[in-house]
């Protein structure tokens, strides 16, 4: 057996489900990499897919540095398809690079509002579809919910992740007189109680600064999170270079969302005459534009074929500085080399 078929056997149920025991791409989960990769400075890049025309450039450039690469699909409950065509289309577009570096899928962040029994019913109907669609990671946005609120929702969810043992990524809720750090181990304490298995602690940069990285506030927080068995992931929304990454490394987490350049970058694909409706909608949403083209991509006129070169080509160039900021180079071999040891801790 080669190394990829042993890679192969850790993909979860859901996802050989989807795309079929034939499927030569190596979609895993998570935690499945960070038990791979616990001894490398790195953290897991996870990208924003905002216009499916880059999939071929953020692929590309996962090859290229030969590592590891989340893809984040923003919004899987847009509709019932949503989270299927975009597992779908990422599939296609690995199969067709003949893709075998290990990669994971995002569904989210999902935003969670409310305790509303008719609102959380609707959330786990649209959490099945995810599952089903084959997504390895679901993420959800407690920020707008208090503590108590927030351990009572992520319980009330849960449920189809637990069925098969997949990912759950949570955010803090909203910051109390305690500050970030305590409503971090408020929530993973109330979660923990409840025997909610959480993977990450993902925290928005724009907590994390004020005009400049707080260092010392992110160690804190990737403190906290650790003594919960947890990894910390940063959301990283900045359209600054890919170099300050690092910085979120060296501060020990563990996988960075970085969209902050992908959603200009997919809006200029587009020619002006589609694109001001697009960005004129997104201050009406209170949203960035790059975010809402990911809903209405399919609505759109498609690229033309310069446009989609153009837009694989920037992808492939944004994405490259990325895995080299998160320390990513080789993960892929690393990582695949890890897994497929007989005597390697699968666990």
């Amino acid at each position: 057996m080669s190394v990829l078929d042993k890679v192969l056997s850790l993909r979860p149920g859901n996802v050989v489900a989807r795309v079929g025991p034939g499927s030569r791409v190596p979609l895993l989960d998570p935690r499945e990499l960070l038990r791979a990769l616990e001894s490398t400075p790195m953290a897991l890049p996870c990208l924003p897919v905002l216009a499916k025309g880059a999939l071929p450039g953020l692929l590309g450039a996962a090859r290229a540095e030969d590592a590891v690469l989340g893809l984040a699909c923003p919004h899987p409950l847009a509709d019932r398809g949503a989270s299927e065509r975009f597992v779908q289309a990422v599939h296609a577009a690995a199969q067709e690079a003949g893709h075998t570096r290990p990669l994971f899928l995002q569904a989210g962040p999902i935003r969670v509002t409310s305790t509303d029994a008719d609102v959380l019913d609707a959330l786990q109907e649209g959490l099945f579809r995810v599952v089903d669609a084959g997504f390895a990671l679901v993420s959800l946005d407690l920020s707008r919910l208090t503590s108590y609120e927030a351990v009572e929702a992520v319980n009330a969810l849960v449920g189809p992740l637990k069925e098969r043992e997949l990912s759950l990524e949570v955010s803090p809720p909203q910051v109390s007189s305690g500050g970030l750090v305590d409503a971090c181990e408020t929530l993973l304490e109330g979660l923990s109680q409840w025997q909610v298995p959480v993977r990450f602690l993902r925290v928005s940069d724009a907590r994390l600064e004020d005009g400049e990285l707080d260092v010392e506030l992110l160690r804190q927080v990737v403190e906290t999170a650790a003594a919960k068995g947890v990894a910390v992931a940063v959301d990283d929304v900045s359209t600054g270079a890919a170099g300050g990454l690092s910085s979120y490394v060296a501060a020990g987490v563990r996988k960075v969302d970085r969209g902050g350049p992908l959603g200009p970058l997919a809006l200029r694909a587009w020619p002006p005459e589609v694109r001001e409706p697009v960005v004129a909608r997104a201050q009406a949403a209170g949203m960035p534009a790059g975010e809402l083209l990911s809903v209405l991509e399919e609505g759109l006129p498609p690229l033309s074929p310069a446009s989609r070169e153009t837009l694989e080509a920037l992808s492939f160039a944004e994405a490259t500085e990325t895995l080299a900021a998160l320390g990513a180079h080789r993960s892929a071999s690393v990582s695949m080399a890890f897994l497929a040891k007989p005597d390697g801790d699968l666990g």
